[in-house]
C-alpha cells in the first residue's frame, strides 16, 4: 500500500510514548488509518489537531499491516479550538466521521462536504452561517450509509435551524452511532447546548 492525498484528520489516539494513531478522511480511499511516529511530539502536535487538513502519505509492505504515516499541515483548524462554539462543532464533526464510517470504503463527495462544513465554521460570522451546513453534513452522512431520506427543510432563523439539529438526534444516534464503543453522542449534546444558549 503506498497512498498519497490529501486528506482531513478526523481522529487522533496516544499510541505507545510518543506515536499516535491517526485516522483519516481522504476523497479517494475514504476513512484511512495510519502509524504516526512522533505524533505527540512538540513538531507534530500542532498537526494532529482533529479537523486539520493535511497531506498525507501512507506506506504498508502488506495490506495487514497498519500503514506508516506521514502528515504535512496544509490548514490548521487549531485556533478555532480554543473557541467554545466552533471548537464543539468541529469536534462533534470529527467524532461521528471518524466513528460512522468503515475504513477504506470510499464515498464520494464526503470529504469535500466535510471540508466545506470546516471552513465554514472556522470562517463563518456566527454558527448561523454554518449550522444549515452541519445539518446537512449529518444528512447526507445517514443517506450515504442508506440510512436517509430528503435533505431536510431548513428555515433561515436559528430557532428551526436548531429544531431540525434535534430531529436528526434519533436517526444518528440509533443508525450511524449504534455500534460505537464510546458515547460520541455527548459531543452532539455538548454542541446542542451551546446552540441552544445562543438564541435564549
Amino acid at each position: 500500500m503506498n497512498v498519497r492525498a490529501p486528506a482531513i484528520l478526523v481522529a487522533s489516539r496516544p499510541h505507545g510514548e510518543t506515536a499516535s494513531i491517526a485516522r483519516l478522511l481522504t476523497d479517494e480511499f475514504g476513512l484511512v488509518a495510519g502509524y504516526v511516529a512522533g505524533g505527540r511530539g512538540r513538531q507534530l502536535r500542532p498537526v494532529m489537531i482533529p479537523g486539520n487538513r493535511v497531506d498525507l502519505e501512507l506506506r504498508a509492505k502488506s495490506a495487514s499491516q497498519l500503514p506508516f504515516a506521514k502528515l504535512e499541515l496544509e490548514e490548521s483548524r487549531g485556533p478555532w479550538m480554543t473557541e467554545p462554539l466552533p471548537a464543539a462543532a468541529i469536534s462533534w464533526t470529527c467524532a461521528l466521521t471518524a466513528s460512522a464510517l468503515d475504513e477504506r470504503q470510499p464515498y464520494p463527495g464526503l470529504f469535500m462536504a466535510l471540508d466545506a462544513l470546516l471552513n465554514a465554521v472556522c470562517h463563518a460570522p456566527s454558527a448561523r452561517g454554518w449550522l444549515p451546513v452541519l445539518i446537512t453534513y449529518e444528512a447526507m452522512l445517514l443517506r450515504e450509509l442508506g440510512y436517509g431520506g430528503a435533505r431536510p427543510e431548513q428555515g433561515e432563523d436559528m430557532q428551526s435551524q436548531i429544531k431540525v439539529f434535534r430531529a436528526l438526534h434519533k436517526p444518528i444516534g440509533r443508525h450511524l452511532l449504534a455500534d460505537s464503543k464510546t458515547d460520541v453522542m455527548a459531543a452532539r449534546v455538548a454542541l446542542g447546548e451551546r446552540l441552544v444558549r445562543m438564541v435564549e
